[in-house]
């Protein structure tokens, strides 16, 4: 889990802006504002989240609150912003796992094509950072080579390795599913209510390896009780530099991120949504929150709401298509 003084340390620093910042909300809706986070409290969703609050309700001079609302790997949280009103006061801290689960049939299959705009208004990509391949220490393997062995080992032992996610169709678990694919072995996969508690599986050995967040390892790391052995991005990891790729290690192919971004429902207003996007986007650039950002491994990526959008549809079609190839249909099914 993330570092509480850190993260304190963040939010003290977000309330000198607000105190700072000047009144700037004449156009938008009165009222509270609140992000709904697909997670429980102290993830790294529910981290990026309350930073963006925290400097919003500053810029707004209103509340600007998070709301954690965990469950069906996002669905949840992806349900209670769909049926909201469309008036920029309900939010959500979106990712790969909830857009999935946004994509799914009412069966849990794959819907032949997806499009996020008829579900939601993108507003702002917020940021994309690679996942460090993490091992418990008793898994005797310290390369993605001698993982791979391990694996291939253990499962003609009958005894295959586990591997946490948030939850299924997260990209912690798509990205478990591509590295079976790619070293042509199998795991089992073990989802949880995100990443906070998959880490406590690891640290109790009742998984073998976890893909995660860089901020919710380091400390973990540092001190011994996890071994990091490569990252999941297609360059290095600016939080740990020393570690090589997946990519670099033997499978050239590998690339995966776990990305965070604002969505509002859809019929938003274009302008309410080029407001809030804008004023994302300006708070993104402040070196205060890019630094805060940098140290906790997520790297702001602002972008405008259309090309989020396109994000958003080429990232779910990369992975939909690696569902349909590994035959893996089967995701948390958005609640109807």
């Amino acid at each position: 889990m993330l570092d509480r003084r850190r993260v304190c340390s963040a939010l003290l620093g977000a309330a000198a802006v607000v105190a700072a910042s000047p009144g700037r909300a004449d156009d938008l809706p009165a009222g509270p504002v609140r992000i709904i986070v697909p997670a429980v409290a102290s993830g790294g969703t529910d981290i990026l989240a309350r930073l963006i609050a925290t400097r919003l309700a500053g810029l707004w001079r209103r509340s600007v609150s998070a709301e954690n609302v965990p469950g069906a790997s996002g669905g949840i949280a992806a349900r209670t912003v769909l049926r909201s009103p469309a008036d920029g006061r309900t939010l959500l801290m979106g990712s790969t796992g909830t857009l999935m689960a946004a994509a799914s049939g009412v069966d849990g299959g794959l819907a032949a094509a997806f499009r996020v705009t008829d579900h939601f208004a993108p507003i702002a990509l917020v940021a994309a950072p690679p996942y460090v391949l993490t091992l418990h220490p008793a898994v005797k393997a310290t390369t993605v080579e001698s993982l791979i062995r391990l694996a291939r080992d253990r499962l003609a032992a009958g005894r295959p390795l586990r591997y946490g996610s948030s939850g299924s169709g997260a990209a912690s678990h798509l990205t478990g599913v591509m590295f079976q694919q790619q070293a042509g072995v199998l795991l089992q996969h073990v989802p949880l209510l995100g990443t906070g508690a998959a880490m406590q599986e690891l640290l109790a050995a009742r998984l073998d390896l976890l893909f995660a967040p860089p901020p919710t390892i380091r400390e973990t790391v540092e001190d011994g009780r996890l071994i990091a052995v490569a990252t999941t991005g297609r360059t290095r990891s600016p939080s740990f530099p020393a570690l090589p790729t997946i990519a670099e290690s033997g499978l050239p192919d590998f690339e995966s991120v776990g990305w965070f971004g604002l969505l509002a429902p859809r019929g938003t207003p274009d302008a309410l949504v080029a407001r809030i996007a804008d004023d994302v986007g300006s708070l993104l650039a402040r070196p205060e929150l890019r630094d805060r950002l940098a140290a906790l491994g997520a790297a702001p990526q602002a972008t405008s709401p259309a090309a989020f959008a396109r994000y958003i549809d080429a990232d779910i079609a990369k992975w939909t298509a690696l569902l349909i190839s590994t035959g893996a249909l089967r995701i948390d099914v958005l609640p109807r």
